[in-house]
């Protein structure tokens, strides 16, 4: 006998704002009323309208060595954004996070004052789009309320369309999630309780002063320099090979450049450290460092037989992020 068709669902009435269907959670019911999941329906063809991935989103914005490790490595850290044309009315401040509590993309504070996340999965194959249509979206949210993930048009702009490209970007690094909410001392009940679980989760981080991408971390048994840099990638990892191979390589006693990973289209060294030292010791080794990488960089010499064994090695061990 012939299976018996399952009975179509009756499309309701779409549930569509500003012409387009809503995103919602890959298992909940799709808002154009089909009666599937939103990953069956529309969520699948969103994913099919993802954007060609932009291998470097930051590229082209103040800082950028900073976005990628704000994006991937560092737990806890805000940094005040610069729009071009200034601030909107009622909007005192623009201030980007690494991440928000809910794993908000945005949250429009009662004063009015935007926070944008950075840490949020995104809809397209470029961040730096996602993150504008957020943006924008957050800039007209009502005071008081978070702004939900979307998806951007294909067109739309990016942060290289609505940042000033020639404000500073300095990040601030936290030792807790505090920023979240205002006057964070006062907090009590559920809030006071997730602040705490997630300060409890976040592990200490510090910016290097004066040197772009650089971020110490404690870990339980060593602890790590992690330095995005901004240098072609095969330009780089010849000049690492050289000083790996000359012996100065590393960061002092007991350091060690042990390999390096990709984010975002940029290259990221890392080196152990002994768990004794600290950020604030890290800063002279780590300048004395770009020094000489400066001087290896400059060196269009044939690599010798001992450096490109030690090239090798380096990119045997070079993971991918993202």
């Amino acid at each position: 006998m012939a299976k018996k068709r399952r009975p179509q669902p009756q499309a309701a009435a779409v549930k569509t704002k500003g012409g387009e269907v809503p995103v919602v959670g890959a298992r909940e019911p799709c808002p154009c009323g089909s009666g599937r999941r939103y990953k069956a329906c529309h969520g699948r063809q969103a994913a099919h309208a993802v954007t060609e991935l932009v291998q470097r989103p930051f590229e082209g914005l103040s800082g950028e060595c900073d976005w990628v490790a704000l994006r991937e490595l560092v737990p806890a850290a805000t940094a005040e954004l610069t729009l071009k044309g200034g601030l909107p009315e009622g909007v005192p401040s623009v201030t980007l996070a690494t991440v928000l509590p809910m794993a908000w993309p945005a949250l429009r504070r009662d004063n009015g004052a935007v926070l944008l996340g950075l840490q949020n999965d995104t809809a397209s194959g470029d961040i730096s789009r996602d993150l504008a249509d957020t943006l924008q979206r957050a800039l007209e949210a009502e005071p008081g309320t978070p702004v939900a993930a979307g998806r951007p048009a294909a067109d739309g702009p990016r942060l290289q369309d609505l940042l000033d490209p020639g404000a500073p970007f300095e990040p601030v690094v936290h030792t807790g999630f505090e920023f979240w909410v205002e006057n964070a001392e006062n907090a009590t009940g559920e809030v006071a309780a997730s602040l705490e679980r997630a300060n409890a989760a976040a592990v200490p981080t510090a910016r290097i002063p004066g040197l772009e991408g650089a971020y110490w971390c404690e870990a339980p048994e060593k602890n790590h320099l992690r330095w995005v840099t901004a240098h072609p990638e095969e330009k780089l990892l010849d000049a690492l090979a050289r000083l790996h191979a000359a012996g100065t390589a590393s960061l002092g006693e007991g350091t060690r450049l042990v390999g390096s990973f990709r984010a975002h289209g940029l290259v990221v060294p890392v080196w152990d450290l002994p768990s004794s030292m600290k950020a604030e010791d890290v800063a002279a080794p780590a300048a004395e460092f770009a020094e000489r990488l400066a001087e290896a960089l400059a060196s269009d010499a044939p690599l010798s037989p001992e450096e490109r064994r030690a090239r090798g090695g380096l990119t045997n061990r070079q993971i991918t992020l993202s």
